[in-house]
């Protein structure tokens, strides 16, 4: 039964933490080591419960990413205009989602085993979240998606990317770009969103391809299963809550929280609390 209530917190932590520049992969990692001392849920497990978060984001954006995708495959047949900017958008999604696939591919044993490590994580996230905090007040915050060229949208492409070390955050590291390239917060916050969709669903079916049958699982299917329902749930609520706050507040919360949880993790990690893998 702890195993259920492993995965139950765990998919809590991941729909709370997914949507917001925080990271949470890093955060799944602690809590997984609290939980689970001496062991790391894995990589596996993360990937597949941030199905759960992802369909969240399906959902809430359904509207968006149908007309896109229809707009999209009517101008592809020479049926709608091609200039419209949700066929443009289209594009951009896909040409923006080719770095995390070609990097997470070549760079896939580094990033299930030694860039797991809580004390590279504890450095993303101090690091990364100051880069986060400059971006934010450097940014000009006068863009929108329709500004957004090829030469951005591969930038928020490789941006995204970054991701793939725990610690950095797949939002924080897109919505850095975006802020860093002039794009007011709820356009970068929604670009991200919708960017992450094809990464995190293809990461996170892939994973499932790879464990079928495997005996090697920290965490077993029916709690994995639970904890990718409890992050879709609540994902909801988190995206809703997010895109309100970006419309009035500054990333400054998540910058300083960021900060503070890489500085705890270091005075842990340096005093044994924690296991580094």
């Amino acid at each position: 039964m702890y195993d259920w209530l492993v995965a139950a917190v765990l998919g809590i932590v991941q729909a709370l933490t997914e949507f917001l520049p925080i990271s949470s992969s890093a955060h799944v990692r602690i809590v997984g080591e609290f939980m689970l001392p001496g062991q790391d849920p894995g990589a596996f497990f993360t990937a597949i419960i941030q199905i759960g978060t992802e369909a969240a984001v399906v959902v809430y954006f359904w509207r968006d990413i149908v007309s896109i995708i229809s707009k999209w495959c009517k101008a592809l047949v020479g049926k709608h205009d091609r200039k419209d900017p949700e066929v443009r958008l289209g594009w951009l999604i896909i040409v923006g989602s080719i770095p995390i696939v070609i990097l997470g591919l070549l760079f896939q044993d580094a990033i299930e085993g030694a860039l797991r490590s809580l004390w590279i994580t504890a450095t993303m996230l101090i690091v990364f979240g100051l880069i986060i905090g400059l971006a934010d007040w450097v940014g000009k915050r006068e863009r929108t998606l329709e500004d957004m060229t090829w030469g951005q949208g591969i930038a928020y492409g490789f941006a995204q990317a970054l991701a793939l070390i725990p610690g950095v955050s797949r939002s924080g590291g897109t919505i850095m770009a975006g802020r860093f390239m002039g794009f007011d917060r709820p356009a970068a916050a929604r670009y991200s969103f919708l960017l992450a969709i094809p990464a995190v669903l293809g990461s996170g079916f892939y994973s499932v391809f790879q464990t079928i049958g495997s005996t090697d699982m920290v965490i077993g299917w029916g709690p994995t299963i639970l904890a990718t329902i409890i992050s879709f749930g609540l994902g909801l609520l988190v995206i809703h809550w997010f895109l309100g706050y970006v419309k009035t507040k500054s990333f400054a919360i998540f910058v300083w929280y960021r900060v503070a949880l890489g500085i705890v993790l270091y005075i842990l990690l340096g005093t044994g609390v924690l296991a580094a893998t």
